[in-house]
C-alpha cells in the first residue's frame, strides 16, 4: 500500500483539457435519452468512466485521467442526471437499467472489451457491471469504494460520520423534525418526492451540501451552495437508490467477487474518507486476490484529492504501458 502520493494539486497531475471527438444522445428505452461522449484516440484502449452519486453526472475533468494518445475515453451521464433526459427522473431508473445502458453503449460503439473506471457509486456500478458481464472487462479501476450495504448507509446517514463533523450534521438534520431523525433517508425521501418542486430543491440542496461538506480533506465541513436543479437530480437519485438498497441483496457485491476473480483490479482509497470509510475497500481487497489496494494518506473521498488523482493517473499509464 502507498503512503501520501505527493503534494501537487489535482490539476497539475492530470493531462491537459481536451474536447470530445464525438457527442451523442442515445435512446436507452423507457423514455430515457443518455448523453454519451468520446475523447482521446478513436483507436486507443477503450475505457468507460462511471460517475458517482447516483446522480452526479460526468464532468470535463474526468477526461483528463487518461493519456489522450493511448486511450479512447467514453463518458456518459447516467439516467436522470447531467445532460441525460428526463432530468431528475427516477422512473425506470435502477441499477439494472444502468447495467443495461452500459452494455448498450458498448455495443453501439462497437467495443469488444474495455477498462471500467469508477469512483464512489461509480465503483459500485463498476463492480455490478463486471459481475454481470465479466467477459467484457479487461481491468477494473475503483476509487472510494462503496458497496451499497446497510452499514455503509447507516454510517453516513445515521450519525456515524456526523460524530466527526457535528456542525455539518446539525445543518443536515435541522430541517427534519426530531421525531423523524431515526431514519434520515426516509425523512428526506418524503420531502424530495413531495411534488412541490420548490420544497424539493430546498431539501435537495441541504442533502447535497451534507455530502459535499465531507467529500474532501479541504472541504472543512462546508458543502457550499449547489445549483438547485443539479442538487434536485443528485439528491432525488441518491435517495431513490439508497431507499431501495440499489436493488441488490445485502452483501451481494462481496458475495459475487468470485465472478471477477480473473479480472485485475486497482482500488484507490483515501485514508480519511468520511463518506466511504476504508474498511469497505479493505474488505473488498481481501476478497479479491487479483486486486491491489492503494491506501492514500492525507486524502478523503473526492476524485479531486491530489494523492488520489496522482495514483489514478499512474495506474492508467501503467495499464497503457502494459499494452506496449
Amino acid at each position: 500500500m502507498d503512503k501520501n502520493s505527493g503534494q501537487k494539486s489535482a490539476g497539475q497531475v492530470l493531462f491537459p483539457p481536451i474536447d470530445p471527438f464525438d457527442q451523442r444522445m442515445l435512446e436507452a428505452g423507457e423514455g430515457h435519452s443518455i448523453y454519451v461522449e468520446q475523447t482521446g484516440n478513436p483507436d486507443g484502449i477503450p475505457v468507460v468512466v462511471l460517475h458517482g452519486g447516483p446522480g452526479g453526472g460526468c464532468s470535463p475533468a474526468m477526461r483528463r485521467y487518461f493519456d489522450p494518445e493511448r486511450f479512447r475515453v467514453i463518458l456518459f451521464d447516467q439516467r436522470g442526471c447531467g445532460r441525460s433526459r428526463p432530468h431528475a427522473s427516477v422512473t425506470d431508473n435502477t441499477t439494472w437499467h444502468l447495467v443495461r445502458d452500459i452494455e448498450l453503449i458498448r455495443q453501439t460503439l462497437g467495443i469488444e472489451r474495455w477498462v471500467v473506471f469508477g469512483g464512489s457509486w461509480g465503483a459500485t456500478l463498476s463492480m455490478v457491471y463486471a459481475q454481470e458481464h465479466p467477459e467484457r472487462v479487461t481491468h477494473l479501476v475503483l476509487r472510494g469504494v462503496f458497496l451499497m450495504t446497510t452499514p455503509e448507509l447507516q454510517w453516513f446517514y445515521g450519525g456515524g460520520a456526523g460524530a466527526f463533523w457535528p456542525e455539518a450534521w446539525a445543518r443536515f438534520a435541522e430541517p427534519i423534525p426530531q421525531e423523524e431523525r431515526d431514519d434520515m433517508i426516509a425523512a428526506y425521501h418524503r420531502r424530495l418526492f413531495s411534488g412541490d418542486q420548490v420544497e424539493e430543491v430546498r431539501f435537495a440542496k441541504t442533502w447535497s451540501a451534507w455530502e459535499n461538506a465531507l467529500a474532501s480533506m479541504r472541504s472543512a465541513g462546508f458543502g457550499g451552495d449547489p445549483p438547485g436543479q443539479y442538487a434536485r437530480a443528485f439528491a432525488r437519485l441518491e435517495n431513490h437508490y439508497f431507499t431501495n438498497l440499489g436493488w441488490l441483496e445485502e452483501g451481494q457485491i462481496l458475495a459475487r467477487v468470485p465472478r471477477i476473480a480473473h479480472i485485475p483490479g486497482h482500488i484507490v482509497q483515501g485514508r480519511y474518507d468520511m463518506i466511504c470509510p476504508p474498511r469497505t475497500a479493505w474488505a473488498l481487497s481481501q476478497a479479491w486476490a487479483n486486486s491491489e489496494l492503494h491506501m492514500i494518506g492525507d486524502a478523503g473521498h473526492a476524485l479531486s484529492e491530489p494523492g488520489i488523482s496522482a495514483k489514478l493517473v499512474e495506474i492508467m499509464c501503467g495499464i497503457a504501458a502494459a499494452e506496449d
